[in-house]
């Protein structure tokens, strides 16, 4: 798909993990771990968008592509922004993938699927969730929750995202932090200023959300891991062991 690119943005510095997308699951770097998946998706050219030499060159030894980017992006979306400007200055992709560098499992069909609602021209940015089968994670403030109204079968259209206690008979569905974007859709959202709701809850989605844009989420079977901890590293090394 020539018109669509997927890049991975990956930040060297963590607080609770630094290094973290150096470090060894099974002999390969985390980021190579994603960045195998996301190619095995299949959707177009896939590169990391970095802050760090050594990534860069860890993803190249690996046979990779990567982009060294500024070091004082304050997120995923704005480090993707400057690397699609380098990466396309023609403007032939029209959509853009932002897989997390720190989603080691994730599905590759998952990815894939995350593509879907930008058929529907109306749909700005599409995301995915899981339903919360573990009722720990229905109070648990590191779960982000996401409410929406049905649109179709599996897939819903975003109308808030929180940390706080899930409520009500449900479902209840946990989002995982993998977007895909209309081109302009991303160009816009990294000009908006924060809004009061993504300040308060710490979560850039609202933001678009307050502005109006519309976000779909297509409904996956499961969560991937996120690794942000030693004791997730580990579980990421247990699952990848094979």
């Amino acid at each position: 798909m020539s018109d669509t690119i997927v890049l991975i943005p990956a930040r060297l510095g963590s607080t609770r993990l630094p290094g973290k997308p150096l470090a060894d699951i099974g002999g390969l770097p985390m980021v190579v771990h994603v960045l195998r998946r996301a190619q095995a998706a299949r959707l177009g050219e896939t590169v990391v968008a970095t802050d760090s030499e050594a990534v860069v060159a860890a993803v190249e030894k690996a046979g990779g592509r990567a982009l060294l980017t500024r070091g004082d992006h304050a997120s995923g979306s704005d480090r993707i922004h400057e690397a699609l400007a380098v990466l396309d200055p023609e403007r032939r992709c029209r959509f853009v993938v932002n897989v997390q560098g720190d989603l080691p499992t994730v599905e590759p069909s998952d990815i894939r699927a995350a593509l879907g609602p930008l058929r529907d021209p109306a749909v700005d940015i599409a995301t995915l969730a899981a339903e919360i089968s573990d009722p720990a994670e229905l109070a648990n403030p590191n779960v982000v929750k996401v409410k929406g109204v049905a649109v179709s079968a599996g897939r819903l259209r975003a109308t808030g995202f929180t940390r706080g206690g899930a409520e009500g008979a449900g479902p209840h569905y946990h989002h995982i932090g993998l977007y895909a974007y209309r081109r302009g859709a991303l160009e816009r959202f990294v000009r908006l200023p924060p809004s009061a709701s993504e300040t308060r809850e710490k979560l850039e989605q609202l933001r678009a959300l307050d502005a109006g844009m519309r976000i779909d989420v297509v409904l996956v079977k499961s969560v991937p891991l996120g690794v942000d901890t030693p004791e997730e590293l580990d579980k990421a090394r247990r699952l990848l062991s094979g």
